[in-house]
């Protein structure tokens, strides 16, 4: 059966494994990709993303021409749907751009508003993201041994991500975490971004991060676009530049280069597809 990037219901539909914030295959933090005709129930959509078993699954279908975005699009992990996720929108701009679905820039319509996609010559994939207010908190005793490491400042990054942004003393406590992972839970709504300045500030990246969100039903993320629109601010203001290059050093790895813009945030970073196969389970 031949293969179609916008299958209607009844047939097979078309889905993708992208790896993002990568420009190899098995690094960056994959992503399921489906383009729809029209969002389903949402308990079909969970139990892709279930069967999917990756980070986030995003779904998106194309809206009327003539609006004030080209295609509406939707995150979902494992256990819950998110307001905002930046690696699946890159990954679903990476799939629409590739396969020829869109052109130029996209306008995604989103629970976090209007989020813009733009290409590149070189390939790579802009995201425009609204910046997260950084507010300082208090981090619980238990907390910290939580963690596994003592934190130099603490902020709350705002609902639309709802983690905690936890500085530590050096690259090296960063990349060393093995926190107790089902206890970081009860400090955020969503969990934990540790990081801390880059070990050597003229290599390749300014500072590292690492994410842990139990509550999303992700143990670590393996690189994570939307905490990036938290440690642009926070890191922007410590070294004096609004461009930025961020490790979040998970397994996987991953660069993501920052851009701060006031209450918007650029985030920019290349995806492969290392799968595209068909699902085989449509909506009823």
């Amino acid at each position: 059966m031949a293969l179609h990037p916008l299958a209607p219901y009844g047939r097979p539909m078309r889905i993708r494994i992208v790896d993002a914030f990568t420009d190899r295959p098995f690094a960056g933090n994959p992503a399921g990709v489906l383009l729809l005709d029209a969002f389903p129930g949402d308990a079909w959509l969970q139990q892709v993303a279930r069967e999917v078993n990756h980070a986030e699954t995003a779904f998106a279908h194309r809206l009327p021409a003539g609006g004030g975005a080209d295609w509406a699009l939707r995150w979902f992990t494992p256990a819950t749907e998110v307001a905002l996720c930046g690696h699946a929108t890159l990954a679903t701009a990476h799939v629409l751009h590739t396969t020829g679905a869109h052109e130029g820039p996209v306008r995604f319509a989103t629970r976090s508003g209007v989020l813009v996609a733009t290409p590149a010559a070189d390939g790579s994939l802009t995201l425009d993201f609204p910046t997260a207010p950084l507010t300082p908190a208090e981090l619980p005793d238990d907390a910290a041994e939580a963690l596994g490491a003592e934190p130099l400042t603490v902020f709350d990054t705002g609902p639309n991500i709802g983690d905690l942004l936890v500085e530590l003393a050096d690259e090296k406590t960063v990349r060393g975490l093995t926190p107790d992972i089902r206890s970081l839970g009860r400090y955020s709504e969503r969990g934990v971004i540790a990081t801390a300045r880059a070990e050597d500030p003229t290599g390749a990246y300014d500072f590292v991060s690492r994410c842990f969100f139990p509550n999303v039903g992700i143990d670590e993320d393996p690189v994570t676009g939307s905490a990036h629109t938290a440690l642009a601010p926070f890191w922007s203001e410590r070294l004096g530049r609004p461009a930025l290059t961020g490790l979040q050093a998970s397994a996987r790895s991953g660069l993501v280069r920052t851009e701060l813009r006031g209450t918007r945030t650029l985030l920019t970073g290349h995806a492969v597809t290392v799968i595209d196969g068909e699902l085989l389970a449509p909506p009823a």
